[in-house]
């Protein structure tokens, strides 16, 4: 046995606790000897309805997942845990009999981090837990990082932009009109990086469930349209066409998140867009009683399989023209509307543009004098 003094893990404080899953009781004991004589806090329980529940009321540090489990397997488990905000980051590694390549691949497809064979070594379940918390905790530490960076990159970035505004308003009619040009792309630029460092503070939050909404009334199709006045002229001779339906299209939502998901929308549709390109925002009423916005462009498309990879924050992906993306601009859409109740999702394919559509609740009544008062 080795020296437990030795051991780093024994003067963490509070203990690391790690959620075992298996319906068998012989390897939930096996498991949990092993990681209370390392100094870790085992949770053994015995299903997957068991183990949601348990990860609800206390968040692990990372979870040891059996997949052949009655009513709830560990696929099933994953996904879950995987679809909850709060529980989504915990590093889940398989511990399975089933040892076919395609069992592994479906558990990685999942969310699982690592994949563990039955009849398994104890010292071998301890070195991919102890590889696996560890680079758990430097993904902790780089988003920590990453926040103070960021914000203290917000006051002087917003000291720019309020010089920007000042030559815009105050002083464009002294310049020559290439200076004009370049100064309506300084600030167009500006205001990204601005909507861009708000976008991480924003993830930041809502992934530790700080953020608090402010609800209120508003019709989103009034919303819409002042999010393209602001936003005009559109660069590079690219159009935008927008569409609404005559039914009610009122929500109850946080105005300014919904209006930055807008703009983070409309900003990735021209980007991708080509120059003299067009693109179409449509909203609609859509049953049951949602309101659905789709921002339609003109791109080179999304290959099926990043269509969920690109809402994962700093996601990476390369497609045959080596475009890479995607920063948190799309990450930060789906935690604001997932945060509303809604739903969010692009539709796209190689050569053929991509349609990014998200869902609100539709509030029932209909108004007709909010939406573009906020700035």
């Amino acid at each position: 046995m080795e020296d437990m003094s030795e051991n780093p893990v024994l003067n963490t404080k509070p203990l690391l606790n790690i959620l075992i899953v298996d319906d068998m009781p012989v390897n939930l004991l096996l498991l949990e000897r092993m990681l209370a004589e390392r100094g870790y806090k085992p949770r053994p329980v015995i299903s997957g309805k068991l183990a949601l529940e348990a990860a609800r009321a206390e968040p692990p540090d990372l979870i040891l997942l059996d997949i052949n489990m009655p009513d709830m397997n560990g696929y099933e488990l994953c996904k879950q845990l995987k679809a909850d905000t709060a529980l989504k980051d915990i590093p889940v590694i398989f511990i399975s009999a089933l040892g076919e390549t395609i069992d592994k691949v479906r558990a990685f497809n999942v969310g699982g981090v690592d994949y563990v064979t039955k009849p398994f070594q104890c010292e071998e379940v301890y070195a991919r837990i102890q590889t696996h918390l560890k680079l758990h905790q430097l993904e902790k530490l780089r988003d920590t990082l990453t926040h103070m960076v960021v914000h203290d990159l917000r006051n002087p970035l917003t000291v720019v932009s309020g010089f920007l505004d000042i030559l815009k308003y105050g002083e464009a009619q002294k310049l020559s009109a290439n200076i004009q040009e370049l100064l309506k792309a300084a600030r167009r630029s500006t205001k990204d990086l601005l909507n861009m460092i708000s976008s991480i503070l924003d993830v930041s939050k809502m992934g530790a469930n700080e953020m608090k909404l402010q609800y209120e009334q508003f019709c989103l199709d009034i919303l819409i349209r002042t999010v393209l006045d602001t936003t005009q002229p559109f660069p590079g001779d690219r159009t935008v066409a927008f569409e609404a339906s005559g039914s009610s299209l009122a929500v109850t939502a946080d105005i300014v998140l919904i209006r930055r998901v807008l703009q983070n929308l409309l900003s990735n549709a021209l980007k991708y867009t080509p120059q003299g390109g067009g693109i179409r925002i449509v909203i609609t009423a859509s049953p049951p009683s949602q309101v659905r916005v789709a921002v339609t462009d003109t791109g080179p498309g999304i290959a099926p399989k990043y269509h969920q990879r690109i809402f994962e924050k700093f996601a990476q992906i390369e497609d045959q023209n080596n475009r890479m993306g995607t920063g948190l601009g799309l990450a930060f859409c789906k935690m604001a509307v997932e945060a509303h109740g809604g739903s969010i999702g692009v539709e796209s394919e190689i050569g053929r543009g991509s349609t990014f559509w998200f869902t609100l609740k539709q509030h029932e009544t209909t108004l007709t004098d909010k939406g573009g008062t906020h700035e």
